[in-house]
């Protein structure tokens, strides 16, 4: 099956380059207050474009990579259920020495990390050939899709640290600004000048409003995600059972 699912080599670059354009972009484009929401534009307290804000941005669009490979993998997963690698009629029935011109098919189309359903007829071929026994090639084909399902769900593992750094910046954000805010106040020799005052602490509590909407986005996007790959998993183990397991004849 055609399609490849981009490795980190290449999805990193490409984030950064992308994140980098959103807040060149935007920093021209957005002025007034949705500037200063955002990008923390013009900034009292780092050289802009070093701002906390823009820092979330970054992390955030790597987080969308990292969701686009998933993305991608499950697309190439679901697509691999409509190749018809085994007979889906019903009356076909499957000695060893059918099993071979299916083995030489599916071990083109998987490799370690992608191709659940060519993976999975793989080894349960080779576990029927090797023991002639069905109950042990469904055991075997059972303990492969649980290692499927826990791999996929391991991959999820850089996006789930995203979804919580992001938040974590901005409340870092926050405690900055109100950190700042105290020490203005508690410098002040003349008159409190309370619009400034107030000015950073509505840039603490605006980069937390930014990091969460951010990490909420990115954890709907993950949930849907990863929904769509265990769907594939789930799909494989229903087609090598329905099509391979239950037509396998010893005799």
């Amino acid at each position: 099956m055609s399609g490849k699912v981009p490795g980190r080599a290449i999805l990193f670059p490409v984030s950064l380059v992308a994140a980098l354009v959103f807040i060149g972009v935007g920093s021209v484009v957005v002025t007034g207050r949705p500037a200063e929401v955002l990008f923390d534009h013009p900034s009292k307290h780092f050289p802009y474009p070093l701002t906390i804000q823009n820092i979330m941005h970054v992390v955030f669009f790597i987080g969308l990579g990292e969701l686009f490979a998933r993305w991608r993998s499950g697309i190439l997963e679901e697509g691999h259920v409509g190749q018809r690698y085994l007979p889906e009629d019903e009356q076909t029935v499957l000695t060893a020495r059918d099993l071979g011109p299916i083995r030489l098919r599916v071990a083109r189309e998987h490799s370690r990390d992608h191709g659940f359903l060519p993976s999975l007829i793989d080894l349960s071929i080779l576990q029927f050939l090797a023991s002639k026994s069905v109950d042990q090639t469904a055991t075997v084909m059972n303990s492969s899709l649980e290692l499927i399902a826990h791999r996929v769900d391991m991959k999820y593992g850089i996006v789930r640290f995203i979804a919580w750094l992001v938040p974590t910046l901005g409340f870092i954000g926050t405690v900055y600004a109100l950190g700042a805010s105290l020490s203005e106040a508690g410098s002040s020799t003349g008159d409190l000048n309370i619009k400034e005052v107030a000015k950073t602490l509505g840039v603490g509590f605006d980069c937390t409003m930014v990091a969460l909407a951010q990490s909420a986005i990115l954890v709907f996007l993950m949930q849907l995600i990863q929904e769509k790959e265990e769907t594939a998993v789930n799909l494989a183990g229903d087609y090598t059972l329905r099509n391979l397991i239950n037509r396998l004849y010893q005799g």
